[in-house]
């Protein structure tokens, strides 16, 4: 079987060099003005053929490069992790002044999180690129999802994530159940983290 993204594999790895050289290109640029960083860590890939696939199939979906790239819309994905959540809201504000990006979709699972204590805040964006799309358009226009977190949502994330996707545990509800305690310490450690650096900055 063909590759589901087809001949369009070159452009979603030249996307992700390209965001990967933007994120990095705000964050030297925050660090040269304010003497520190927007974000810690930044992760981003190509979503894997037979992950997408999978997806595809969940949903009904053809396998084709119309179902991965225009049905679905994180082919391309980048987390950004931040110190503090501030952090999030101006690297958000930064991303929203870009001229080849807007903003298709946005949730935001930090002042809204979800049931299970999970925290993040999500967009999907409309990246224009030099290459053809899939609707064979030059400039071409793909999708990119973003998650923003701080380190301690990140951390959380990578537990809750395993045990998903583990699938003999003893204790599950048990385990829920602390996950959505820890979240919820979590969120309010990274509120007076918040807090203290503003106390800190306004002695300056």
């Amino acid at each position: 079987m063909l590759n589901i993204y087809g001949e369009y594999t070159p452009a979603l790895d030249k996307l992700l060099k390209q965001m990967t050289e933007q994120f990095t290109t705000l964050n030297q640029n925050y660090e040269k003005k304010y003497h520190e960083r927007l974000y810690e860590h930044l992760r981003g890939r190509v979503k894997s053929e037979k992950s997408m696939e999978d997806k595809c199939q969940r949903k009904g979906l053809p396998l084709t490069p119309n179902s991965a790239l225009r049905e679905n819309r994180d082919s391309v994905g980048l987390r950004i992790v931040c110190n503090f959540v501030d952090d999030i809201y101006t690297c958000i504000a930064a991303i929203k002044k870009w001229d080849n990006v807007s903003v298709v979709k946005e949730k935001d699972y930090i002042t809204n999180a979800k049931p299970n204590g999970y925290r993040s805040y999500h967009m999907i964006l409309d990246v224009m690129v030099p290459e053809q799309d899939v609707d064979g358009n030059i400039p071409g226009h793909y999708f990119v999802e973003v998650q923003l977190r701080t380190i301690a949502m990140d951390t959380w994330a990578s537990l809750e994530h395993e045990m998903k996707y583990k699938h003999q545990i003893k204790n599950p509800e048990m385990i829920g159940k602390e996950l959505k305690r820890v979240a919820d310490e979590l969120a309010s450690c990274d509120i007076s983290m918040q807090t203290i650096r503003q106390l800190i900055r306004e002695g300056d």
